[in-house]
């Protein structure tokens, strides 16, 4: 009998324990993010669910266009998000280096590839957006590297978006630069190769599609989709490794609900988190979800390691080296 008790007052003390943690989450919760509009809709659906508590309230548009809005706020000593879904890691770490960010020392990344968020706990990669090559089907060379686009078959029929106006190429560029095989002589060397760039991804995809050009660079799951839709088009994971963009999820040092806000960050990094990042057509960045249609298993694919701290501090420099190379 005192055995039974005290199993019971254990499953009761978890059960209560548990119970606390789900209703702890209450009240109103801001959220800022770049998400599609469909996407951050289910997500806050989804997230609501779990926590029928919080009320969300949240505010979509461009990375750029939030961060206009948000440092609009700090000058007038008033900024309105608990909690940041964004793009890019640069950006954060921005953030991060203005003590505009409160750590989450507690999140749970048990699992997570290390680098896909920050080491003391101001910002967490929720997906993995890469970057590599998509080809026309008709091309007759099939890449399999980044080499592969400073060949004569590449010559003059290579796009790639512009770091000026993509986070995701501006990544992609800290990314090569930091490969000793790679570096800012690859980029020289495309530029010799007749490579041209272009404002954003959807433009190459166009590009590449519709044969204007053979090859180019572009995040993952555009050309995927159409391939599946029947585009003339395949995308490539380079043997070298891809860059990714993880559209990490942080809190605001001035968050109001920073209770609500880590209860969303639980819910983003949870398996069921992940399976609707991979539902949503992303690979996850949970090791071990299954991806997309027409993705691979992301365990296989080779990530380039880059700083973040380091691509913001070199950011500018490497604007304007790529605009000297190929044109704002």
């Amino acid at each position: 009998m005192k055995a039974f008790l005290a199993t019971l007052a254990t499953v009761l003390t978890l059960s209560f324990g548990q119970a606390a943690l789900a209703d702890g989450a209450t009240g109103k919760l801001v959220l800022y993010t770049s998400q599609l509009e469909p996407d951050a809709r289910q997500t806050v659906e989804a997230f609501k669910a779990k926590n029928p508590g919080v009320e969300v309230e949240w505010i979509r548009n461009g990375t750029t266009e939030l961060m206009n809005k948000l440092r609009a706020e700090f000058t007038a000593g008033a900024p309105q998000p608990d909690l940041l879904l964004i793009a890019d890691a640069v950006t954060m770490e921005a953030l991060k280096a203005e003590k505009r960010l409160q750590a989450y020392e507690g999140a749970p990344v048990a699992g997570f590839r290390p680098g896909t968020h920050d080491a003391q706990g101001y910002w967490f990669g929720t997906k993995l957006i890469t970057t590599g090559i998509v080809y026309n089907t008709a091309a007759a060379m099939k890449p399999t590297s980044w080499q592969d686009l400073l060949k004569p078959e590449a010559k003059g029929t290579t796009v790639m978006p512009s770091p000026l106006y993509s986070g995701a190429a501006a990544i992609h560029m800290a990314s090569i630069k930091a490969q000793p095989a790679l570096g800012m002589a690859y980029y020289e060397a495309l530029q010799r190769n007749g490579t041209t760039a272009a404002k954003g991804n959807g433009g190459i995809l166009k590009d590449v599609a519709g044969g204007a050009k053979l090859y180019g660079m572009i995040v993952d799951y555009l050309p995927i989709r159409e391939h599946l839709k029947g585009a003339p088009v395949a995308f490539v994971f380079p043997k070298e490794g891809v860059s990714a963009v993880s559209e990490p999820v942080a809190i605001l040092s001035t968050a109001k609900n920073p209770v609500a806000a880590k209860a969303f960050i639980d819910f983003l990094l949870s398996r069921e988190g992940q399976e609707l990042a991979s539902a949503q057509g992303f690979l996850p960045a949970l090791p071990g979800v299954n991806p997309p249609p027409g993705f691979p298993d992301p365990a296989g694919i080779t990530l380039l390691p880059y700083d973040p701290a380091k691509a913001l501090a070199d950011d500018e420099a490497n604007k304007r080296a790529f605009a000297d190379l190929f044109g704002g």
